[in-house]
């Protein structure tokens, strides 16, 4: 009895030392748990998300190439959106514009319910590009665009060779909205084309051929529409939308000082695919590939004048951003 007495006393002594020793690592374990959970979050909120996402790699070489089209994503994004809905992006998404100035003489176009619908769709995507660039690289604000009537008359003018009377209005009607159109996502796809072989790290590839595919989906659209209406002439003036969209092109040529890299809807034979037909509702090369065109080439249309990217103007009264665009420019005073 004596020895059972012993064993027994030993063996509740051993669990409940067991016992002291189990609930002493578990009050450890939970504080170390806990310790480590709130060194987790302190991470988390404290390092920037562009430093603790290390799977987002940029070269520096990319960024400056990946920042340029913000200049004509702007654009696009005020013009089709104001087109639609008659406000643009200081109303549906303020904080993309960094603090950048509003865009001048933009207004809802009189548009049919098709065109209205297709433009409005346009400019929502524009706001997705305008997001995507700027979750991936830093980006700079919205610069001083001037999208009024007068600004866009001035382009047909200098495609013509002559002042058109009355003077073109991009917002007057959906033929007119629409051959403004043509001067805007086609120079911007041929951007994309022309940075894409520059760009280094797989997120800008993915990035950019990503823009490009929805930005020539766009201009794919806005040909087609037109193309359709080739023969229709635009009152009141007389000229058919195929002669608009030449002269449009034969002018972005003359400004690019690059060649030719541009077509209207419908070209000599020898112009079109595989040189068989006029109809060119989609423009490119000898082999139907896309043009490409570097930032200054760009710069030169978009700036108009004299197709000079040192001298601002055009659509960008004050230049455009970015450091590609204000290293050809003096320092504004």
């Amino acid at each position: 009895m004596h020895n059972f007495t012993c064993i027994y006393t030993q063996r509740v002594c051993h669990s409940h030392i067991t016992n002291k020793k189990y609930m002493s690592l578990h009050r450890e374990s939970r504080t170390t748990l806990m310790a480590t959970t709130v060194a987790f979050l302190l991470i988390f909120l404290i390092i920037p998300k562009s430093q603790s996402t290390s799977s987002i790699y940029i070269p520096d070489s990319d960024v400056d190439l990946l920042e340029f089209p913000l200049n004509l994503e702007f654009l696009e994004a005020e013009f089709f959106l104001f087109g639609a809905l008659g406000y643009g992006l200081d109303k549906v998404a303020p904080n993309l514009t960094k603090g950048g100035p509003p865009p001048i003489g933009t207004k809802k176009a009189n548009l049919d319910a098709l065109t209205r619908d297709l433009i409005l769709q346009f400019g929502w995507q524009e706001v997705g590009h305008l997001r995507a660039i700027q979750n991936t690289v830093k980006g700079f604000p919205r610069p001083l665009l001037n999208l009024s009537s007068s600004s866009f008359a001035k382009v047909m003018d200098a495609a013509f060779g002559r002042t058109l009377r009355p003077p073109f209005d991009p917002y007057a009607n959906s033929i007119n909205f629409l051959l403004a159109s043509y001067l805007v996502p086609y120079v911007g796809l041929t951007g994309y084309v022309g940075a894409n072989p520059k760009l280094k790290g797989a997120t800008s590839k993915r990035l950019v051929a990503g823009l490009l595919g929805v930005e020539s989906g766009q201009d794919a659209v806005i040909r087609a529409l037109l193309y359709e209406r080739a023969m229709t002439k635009v009152k009141p003036y007389g000229i058919t939308v195929a002669e608009f969209t030449n002269q449009i092109s034969n002018l972005r040529t003359q400004l690019g000082h690059g060649g030719l890299k541009d077509e209207g809807l419908v070209v000599l034979p020898i112009l079109g695919a595989e040189g068989r037909v006029a109809g060119n509702v989609l423009a490119g090369d000898q082999y139907s590939l896309s043009y490409g065109r570097t930032p200054e080439e760009i710069l030169r249309i978009v700036y108009g004048g004299n197709g000079d990217e040192h001298v601002a103007g055009g659509f960008y009264p004050k230049g455009a951003n970015g450091h590609i665009a204000r290293s050809y420019l003096a320092p504004i005073p």
